[in-house]
């Protein structure tokens, strides 16, 4: 039985959810999916220059973790640049943090207890669990 998936502490959501190449049309291109924490992953290191330990200390995950979504989330980018595909920012496993001690499940969009924010074990959105996502 795998492990259940551990979300991920998310600052901001990204201001675009879709980037393309220009001159090709959407129906031409191949798309590669980019997960919301994967991108806050590269904005805290790679854009904010933090370490990969501050880093996910920051998100509520262990190094190696960060690590690993960091090389997904770098092979995905170049893969996208290189290869001229379409580049969709959506889904994974967070949560919203919006302001101090404010957070939202990045699934449904309702909102987290304040406690769950930073200490997520055993965290279970009441609405998404209602409904039997995953």
């Amino acid at each position: 039985m795998p492990r259940p998936v551990k979300p991920k502490l998310v600052q901001e959501a990204p201001r675009a959810a879709y980037f393309k190449p220009r001159g090709i049309p959407i129906n031409q291109l191949k798309e590669i999916i980019l997960k919301i924490e994967e991108l806050e992953a590269l904005r805290l290191v790679d854009l904010e220059g933090m370490y990969q330990e501050d880093a996910a200390k920051e998100m509520g995950i262990s190094r190696q973790t960060i690590q690993r979504m960091l090389g997904e989330a770098r092979a995905k980018v170049i893969d996208a640049l290189f290869a001229g595909k379409a580049l969709r920012i959506e889904g994974g496993s967070y949560i919203l943090q919006e302001g101090t001690g404010r957070y939202r499940c990045g699934r449904c969009g309702d909102t987290v207890p304040a406690e769950y924010g930073r200490r997520r074990q055993g965290w279970k959105c009441p609405t998404c669990d209602e409904k039997g996502e995953e």
